[in-house]
């Protein structure tokens, strides 16, 4: 959707909401020259696809209004620029410092990753199937598609559908390479993570098998 040139009255609305903020029904309907019914029309698809909520705001006289607002989920229809920021950024740190410049800002992104997520993480006493489940949650509010089921063997499967951090991934690889470190760290002693598909390397997904160092069958994880 264009930020410019909204099209649908559906976008429109949305275009308001971004640029204006939460509003009533009526005030949208004004703005966009259209009856009230026509926006709650609107507004009722949206709020089925997630993309507006509302609150009742109370009112000195008569019932409540109602105010509607985006969901985070329509914030991310609109531009955003912070994936071309980071990949310009890494392009100047390989610039000014080199290879080895890189190496050391990735090395020290994924030690500030690890000290964030144990912060998230539960008792590494507890099972590791409820381990991975945590971890799967954190991915997914990091933007990953994260999932996770139980494998072969008593195997955990993490799969990643989307790669929240790809066009930074393809000028700096080692970032791949920190998400293994990373999960090796979270996850604890006696625990391998392998990839077993990657996305870089051309697959569809980036998946990982994660197996207690013992062999002994992991409890479901669940969703």
């Amino acid at each position: 959707m264009s930020a410019s040139e909204p099209g649908s009255g559906r976008d429109r609305i949305l275009f308001l909401l971004k640029r204006d903020g939460a509003q009533s029904t009526a005030a949208l309907a004004q703005q966009l020259a259209v009856t009230a019914m026509a926006v709650r029309q609107h507004l009722s698809v949206l709020n089925a696809e997630g993309l507006v909520e509302f609150s009742d705001e109370q009112r000195k006289l008569g019932r409540p209004a109602r105010i509607w607002q985006l969901t985070a989920e329509a914030h991310g229809r609109f531009p955003d620029r912070h994936a071309q920021l980071a990949v310009g950024m890494l392009q100047v740190v390989q610039s000014v410092f080199g290879e080895e410049g890189l190496e050391q800002l990735t090395d020290e992104w994924t030690r500030q990753q690890v000290v964030a997520y144990r912060a998230q993480m539960p008792s590494p006493d507890l099972p590791l199937a409820q381990r991975v489940a945590a971890l799967v949650r954190i991915r997914r509010e990091e933007g990953f598609m994260a999932e996770c089921s139980p494998a072969r063997n008593g195997a955990i499967e993490l799969v990643e559908n989307h790669c929240a951090i790809a066009k930074a991934a393809h000028l700096c690889a080692k970032l791949c390479g920190g998400e293994l470190t990373l999960f090796r760290a979270v996850l604890g002693v006696g625990v391998t993570v392998e990839r077993v598909e990657h996305f870089l390397a051309g697959d569809r997904r980036c998946t990982y098998r994660i197996l207690a160092e013992s062999g002994v069958p992991l409890p479901s994880s669940g969703q």
